[in-house]
């Protein structure tokens, strides 16, 4: 059976630089950011429409490679129980349980690693301050009930 893990933190975390770990270990990692930088979009945040259309695409493709049984990093914020509780929902049917693994990395060295961001690729989307604060402030962090979790500090 596949493996599928959600990576949880609030931009500047360091989801991306840990899901790319596991990618380089075999795992296959499906990254808003990357489709969106793939697509040409370098702003944030999405209009509602485009975001929609870019999570239909991954929710496919994620269901399309646990068929196939390989295992998957979603380099996502999932920055909400609910976002969480709706993949869920999107794995139920397959039999796969997520892992969570929640970066709880500390405001100051988000907003320090957010203004270091020049937007020169994928993973380096640049938010204006404002922004990452209240990304930061509005993340609201995963908790043992949800199932298997990973706390990263």
């Amino acid at each position: 059976m596949s493996r599928v893990i959600f990576m949880c933190g609030p931009s500047g975390s360091g989801k991306s630089t840990y899901a790319r770990r596991l990618e380089s270990a075999g795992m296959v990692r499906l990254s808003f950011d990357v489709e969106m930088w793939r697509r040409g979009i370098s702003t944030v945040p999405l209009p509602p429409d485009v975001r929609r259309e870019i999570e239909g695409e991954l929710q496919r493709r994620l269901l399309e490679l646990v068929a196939a049984g390989a295992d998957v990093v979603l380099d996502f914020s999932f920055w909400s129980r609910r976002m969480r509780d709706d993949y869920r929902a999107l794995l139920g049917p397959t039999g796969v349980v997520p892992e969570t693994v929640y970066l709880a990395t500390d405001r100051e060295t988000v907003l320090r690693r957010m203004r270091a961001r020049r937007g020169e690729h994928s993973d380096d989307f640049v938010l204006t301050e404002d922004l990452a604060i209240k990304y930061f402030d509005h993340f609201e962090p995963p908790t043992p009930d949800e199932g298997p979790l990973l706390v990263v500090e």
